[in-house]
């Protein structure tokens, strides 16, 4: 019965808690209020959520979160050093292609907002036949370089969490 009216209760939980954070005081018909999106909103979006993904590792987790935002501070500091320091005509803005051995549509999603969280880096496209992300970096030096970057930093763990 649970499961029919709250089929996500981690997304109800936080659709309940921004709804009166949003809100910006408390009273009772906020709370009520809440309550309704935080049962309603989920419960119409769930035919969109065909399946959990399945976590193998979830304290792989914790090292990938590390990692990325190590390199979000990283690269904030190097696109900052970019666009103080460097004329714009002196940037290797380029695309390039990443391979991908990953498989569930959950793990290339995040793998692509990864890429997309990390200043200098964009993810613009995604072939389902040819199974790649097309990137855009705002100043390549070694197009193999990023690639297996990529695909050690970010690729190689999130096999780990998700198949």
């Amino acid at each position: 019965m649970t499961a029919t009216i709250l089929p996500h209760p981690l997304l109800s939980l936080a659709v309940f808690v921004v709804w009166i954070l949003l809100s910006n005081h408390v009273s009772v018909g906020v709370f009520v209020l809440a309550a309704v999106i935080a049962v309603a909103v989920p419960s119409m979006t769930a035919v969109y959520w065909p399946g959990r993904p399945s976590v193998r590792r979830p304290m792989v987790i914790l090292e990938y979160a590390a990692i990325v935002l190590y390199d979000i501070v990283v690269s904030n500091i190097e696109v900052a050093k970019l666009v103080l320091f460097r004329r714009g005509d002196s940037l290797n803005s380029t695309f390039i292609t990443v391979p991908l051995d990953l498989e569930s549509p959950e793990a290339v999603t995040v793998l692509a907002g990864t890429i997309t969280m990390t200043p200098g880096t964009l993810t613009a496209d995604y072939d389902h036949e040819g199974h790649t992300l097309m990137v855009h970096c705002l100043n390549l030096k070694d197009e193999a370089e990023a690639v297996a970057q990529i695909k050690q930093r970010y690729e190689s763990r999130l096999l780990r969490i998700f198949q």
